[in-house]
């Protein structure tokens, strides 16, 4: 049972990390704090499409990645 759990976590965090890497940053540099700061508090977020599947991907995973270290903690 504790090695089903550890190649679960080891597929999970590579999962993690790729999911992590290839989402797109934030920043877009001293201009965007500038002019557009308000734009990323009130709108312009993609909550459908391939960034918005990505954030609920990368959510998943990140719980996923944090009950199996739980678990396998718990069974060692």
């Amino acid at each position: 049972m504790n090695t089903v759990i550890m190649i679960l976590l080891a597929i999970v965090s590579i999962l993690l990390i790729v999911s992590v890497l290839l989402q797109s940053g934030n920043s877009d540099g001293l201009s965007g704090s500038i002019a557009g700061g308000a734009e990323q508090l009130f709108g312009k977020k993609k909550a459908s499409g391939y960034e918005g599947m990505l954030h609920k991907a990368t959510i998943v995973l990140a719980v996923l990645f944090i009950c199996l270290s739980l678990a396998a903690v718990a069974l060692a």
